[in-house]
C-alpha cells in the first residue's frame, strides 16, 4: 500500500472518526418524509459506452455465450443544498481524444463522445466546484477521471482503497487512473455513510464485485428513492436473477449485497438503476435535464 504522509494521515483519521459519528446513518433506519427532504438534483451524464465481444462474460458464472452487446459508462451529478457529489468519473476523458475509440486488452471496444469535463461545464461547473466524487469502485471504467479532483474529498471504502492499491494492481485496476490521491481529500469509508446528514444521499456498502464496492442511495422529492448500482449488478438480467459473474471477488458476498439492497428497495418502494444498462440510462432525464 502507498505510504501516506503523516499529516494526510491525520487528516483522514480526523475525517473518518466526525464521519463515522456524525454521518453515519443505518439503512434500515427510519426514512425522513419527503416533504422534509432537501431539493436534490439527480444528473446522469454520458462518460463512456464499451461494445462488448461477448455479454456472457458479464453472466452468471461468465459462460461464453458469443453474443456481442453494450454497455454504457454513467457519471452522476448530485446537488445538494450543501454541495455537489459526482457519482463515479467514467472512461478517461482522453478517449474523447480518439477517434473510434480505443480496444482494451480483451477486444472490448471503449468509446467516449463528450469528456466529463465538457458536461460539467455545460452545467456551469468545474471540476473544484465538485465537494465530493463517490467511488462505487476504482475500476478504470468508474475511476478513469479522478486526477481531475485532487479540490474534492473522495469518498471511497477502505477496504476498496487498500485493494486497489497493491501491487501488481488487481485486474481491472489502472493506478495511474487516481494517482493524485496523494494531493486530494480522501476520505477512508467504513461502511455506510450519510453524505450529507440528512438522509437524502447515502452510500451504503456492498461488497462483492470488488473488495470495497459501495453503491448510492438517493432520497428524492418528486422521485423518490433511486439507487445508483455501481456494479452491484452489470445487466438488467443480473438483477433479477441474482446472476454473479466469475470475475467477482466474491460471489457470496454479491448475492448478499443484492439481498440487502433488495429489502432497501421494497421498504422504500424505490427503483434500482443498473449503471451499466443501456435501457436504465435511457430512462433517466436526457442530459441537461435532472431527476428531482
Amino acid at each position: 500500500m502507498p505510504r501516506i504522509p503523516p499529516i494526510r494521515l491525520v487528516a483522514l483519521l480526523l475525517g473518518m472518526v466526525t464521519g463515522a459519528c456524525a454521518n453515519r446513518s443505518p439503512v434500515s433506519g427510519e426514512a425522513p418524509e419527503a416533504a422534509s427532504l432537501p431539493v436534490v438534483r439527480l444528473y446522469a451524464l454520458d462518460c463512456g459506452h464499451i461494445d462488448v465481444k461477448d455479454m456472457g462474460f458479464f453472466a452468471d458464472h461468465s459462460p461464453p455465450g458469443g453474443r456481442p452487446g453494450e454497455l454504457v459508462v454513467p457519471c452522476f451529478l448530485i446537488q445538494h443544498p450543501r454541495g455537489t457529489l459526482l457519482w463515479d468519473t467514467g472512461l478517461s476523458d482522453a478517449l474523447a481524444r480518439q477517434a473510434g475509440g480505443a480496444e482494451d486488452p480483451v477486444g472490448n471496444r471503449l468509446r467516449l463522445e463528450t469528456s466529463l469535463g465538457a458536461q460539467l461545464t455545460r452545467l456551469g461547473l468545474t471540476p473544484a466546484d465538485v465537494r465530493y466524487v463517490g467511488f462505487s469502485h476504482l475500476h478504470a471504467d468508474h475511476a478513469g477521471n479522478a486526477n481531475a479532483f485532487t479540490a474534492s474529498t473522495w469518498l471511497v471504502q477502505r477496504r476498496e482503497f487498500e485493494w486497489a492499491t497493491q501491487t501488481p494492481a488487481p485486474l481491472g485496476v489502472d493506478p495511474g487512473a487516481f494517482s493524485s490521491w496523494r494531493d486530494a481529500k480522501v476520505q477512508l469509508l467504513e461502511g455506510d455513510f450519510d453524505v450529507f446528514g440528512d438522509g437524502s444521499v447515502r452510500i451504503v456498502s456492498t461488497p462483492g464485485h470488488t473488495p470495497g464496492h459501495q453503491s448510492l442511495v438517493l432520497r428524492l422529492r418528486k422521485a423518490g428513492t433511486r439507487v445508483l448500482s455501481g456494479d452491484l449488478c452489470h445487466t438488467r438480467e443480473n438483477w433479477v436473477r441474482h446472476g454473479v459473474p466469475a470475475f467477482n471477488t466474491s460471489r457470496e458476498d454479491t448475492l448478499a449485497s443484492i439481498t440487502r439492497v433488495e429489502a432497501l428497495l421494497k421498504g422504500s418502494h424505490g427503483h434500482f438503476i443498473v449503471q451499466h444498462a443501456p435501457e436504465d440510462f435511457q430512462a433517466l432525464p436526457a442530459f441537461p435535464s435532472a431527476l428531482e
